[in-house]
């Protein structure tokens, strides 16, 4: 007996349940490789290298305080950091980055991801900057050199140096507050403040005046700020380190008798006139308790801040019989020493013509 099936028999159910399974294989192949994309390019927005700098180079990006989040933009869109801009917004508005915007110097370097960067600024994880101090004449130079270093302002460091009180807290006076920094490099945070500055360079400051220190500059009979002014005034004689030792040990002896010490350096820092060559006896008559020419004794603070060389130089000075020294006429920046003053006046007298020969006058 023949068998027919019809067109809504068993075989067209069987090709249409073939049909729904194609279409729903299809819909859930679609929807595999959506989730996939969708979590690919989520992994991308995240994890894929997104900052550029020139030449692949590292490059520093400083956040002023109190910065906001489209201060921080601007700062990277204006290096041209960020490559996808979008996709560094989704993901800092999603790790809450504009909440909390710390500021600071930061390294940034070519093929960051979205990530890294952002959970560095969130984090504050900032770079220390080196900042140099050395020698220089006045608190006001200090100033200005940390202040081009840091994000402080120098105003902000002199109001500091001056506040009388807040120099006695850490006995201190505002005439030899200078004395606080030693010469050296030093690592801090580019947003370092002045109170901040001024507390690390009193923790450096005892450091460097450890007991070995201490004891030699208590066995010269001198503190150690007094010592640091000493050093000051050996700074500006001379830069020849080999005989530091020797002009401190003239210094001291002139000291321990009560005689002047007669430092032309002391005259320069008194007139801010630090180009002069030759002093002159109308200048030894300048009004200052800086003109060691005409008052006894130490000047009432460091007149520059003296290298760490010319510190030891006099915490190690050396011993001998001498008073008197004077640049020798080969003006080549050493010195004559002399024991008595009608040797002294030898060597001045053929020092002062090695000026006039050369035309310096003043």
């Amino acid at each position: 007996m023949a068998y027919y099936h019809s067109k809504y028999g068993i075989g067209y159910k069987k090709k249409k349940r073939a049909r729904t399974g194609r279409i729903l294989f299809i819909i859930l192949l679609l929807f595999i490789m959506g989730g996939a994309y969708a979590a690919y390019t989520l992994h991308q927005s995240i994890f894929a290298p997104n900052t550029w700098t020139p030449e692949g180079k590292k490059t520093s990006m400083y956040i002023p305080t109190n910065s906001s989040y489209e201060d921080l933009k601007s700062l990277l869109y204006t290096k041209g950091v960020i490559i996808n801009r979008s996709t560094f917004e989704w993901l800092a508005e999603r790790k809450k980055l504009p909440l909390s915007v710390k500021p600071g110097k930061y390294i940034l370097a070519s093929g960051m991801s979205n990530n890294d960067l952002i959970n560095m600024l969130r984090a504050g994880l900032q770079s220390p900057t080196k900042v140099i101090i050395n020698t220089v004449n006045t608190k006001e130079q200090l100033a200005g050199k940390i202040a081009a270093q840091l994000e402080t302002d120098s105003t902000a460091i002199i109001n500091l140096l001056n506040d009388s009180l807040r120099m006695a807290a850490i006995n201190m006076d505002t005439a030899n507050a200078i004395a606080l920094f030693i010469p050296n490099t030093y690592e801090f945070f580019w947003n370092t403040n002045a109170e901040q500055l001024l507390n690390r360079m009193q923790s450096e400051y005892k450091k460097f005046w450890n007991n070995e220190r201490s004891a030699k500059a208590d066995s010269l009979g001198f503190s150690k700020n007094e010592i640091i002014t000493i050093a000051s005034i050996i700074e500006k004689e001379t830069n020849k380190n080999d005989e530091k030792a020797r002009i401190a040990g003239v210094y001291l002896n002139r000291l321990k008798s009560g005689w002047r010490l007669q430092a032309d350096p002391t005259l320069k820092y008194a007139m801010r006139n630090f180009g002069l060559r030759r002093i002159l006896t109308v200048h030894m008559d300048y009004e200052s308790p800086y003109n060691t020419y005409k008052y006894t004794g130490l000047p009432p603070g460091p007149i520059c801040l003296p290298s760490i060389k010319s510190i030891n130089a006099v915490l190690d000075a050396e011993e001998h019989a001498y008073y008197f020294f004077c640049a020798k006429d080969d003006l080549s920046g050493y010195h004559n020493f002399a024991k008595n003053s009608a040797q002294h006046a030898i060597n001045a007298r053929n020092y002062h013509q090695a000026l006039n020969r050369n035309k310096i006058y003043k």
